[in-house]
């Protein structure tokens, strides 16, 4: 099992977007692909028809005490979507409640990393679309990944926000064996304009060696594919949108094979 979040410390930028169009194009791969929603606002579940306020059989179910759980009430939570290989464990707005117990509960930030521990061999990808706050969701995403994802979107407010994504991200290193690799990526591009324009080669500049050297680009499409509740690659696979994040894709797991060469080498040396 691969894990991938998609994380922002902004709203806005796309992040929804980014994990419904990768998750299915994996899933058109052939992979067994779980979508899990860590957003109190459930904007991942609600793309797939499920109400927020519902918070019976969500990712809320998935932060009960170490060895509470069990395997088949895990599972419960785990919806079909309309497409093969394509899961899903919806958000709840109960969600936003947890930073409340978290002060007083043990290893509440290791939660989603215990759960998916028990789904190893159901799943070979798992992209968890997070909150836009720092918290214990977003602590718990980042745990759990072996891959980050972060959309930028190319416009100068957005990206004065990133630092405080890096800050995020640096704090969180300090816990884990190794670094989180991660790879931000330029959305909502429209080379029409120049503050666009000027915000893509601003992050290339600034970051080369961790920005996505293509970026999404502003696509009705992909917009039309949320307001139907259908993956953009049904709805239109020869749209901009697709296209580009099917390069995007590429890139990912290319990243993904020279990481693990990488170990293998290591572990012969």
């Amino acid at each position: 099992m691969h894990v991938w979040s998609v994380a922002n410390q902004k709203g806005g930028v796309g992040k929804t977007t980014t994990t419904v169009a990768l998750s299915s194009l994996l899933a058109d791969r052939g992979k067994r692909v779980l979508m899990l929603d860590l957003d109190p606002q459930g904007s991942l579940g609600s793309y797939f028809g499920h109400a927020p306020e519902q918070a019976a059989n969500s990712s809320f179910e998935w932060f009960v005490g170490p060895g509470r759980l069990s395997d088949q009430a895990l599972r419960q939570c785990i919806q079909p979507t309309a497409y093969k290989n394509l899961m899903l464990v919806p958000g709840s707005t109960a969600l936003a409640t947890l930073e409340r117990s978290a002060v007083t509960q043990e290893g509440m930030g290791l939660a989603i990393s215990r759960a998916l521990s028990k789904l190893w061999d159901d799943f070979d990808y798992v992209l968890i679309d997070s909150p836009p706050t720092l918290g214990v969701l977003l602590i718990n995403a980042l745990a759990a990944s072996e891959q980050l994802i972060v959309p930028v979107q190319t416009e100068f407010l957005a990206i004065k926000g990133v630092e405080r994504m890096l800050n995020t991200l640096q704090m969180v290193n300090r816990s884990r064996r190794h670094p989180l690799p991660f790879l931000m990526v330029p959305t909502l591009f429209d080379r029409r304009t120049h503050a666009s324009v000027s915000s893509f080669r601003y992050m290339r500049k600034t970051w080369p060696e961790v920005t996505w050297q293509a970026a999404i680009p502003v696509d009705t499409r992909l917009r039309d594919a949320s307001s139907q509740g259908v993956t953009p690659l049904s709805l239109d696979p020869e749209s901009r949108g697709v296209q580009a994040y099917g390069s995007l894709l590429k890139t990912l797991l290319k990243m993904e094979a020279d990481r693990l060469a990488g170990t293998v080498e290591a572990s012969h040396a």
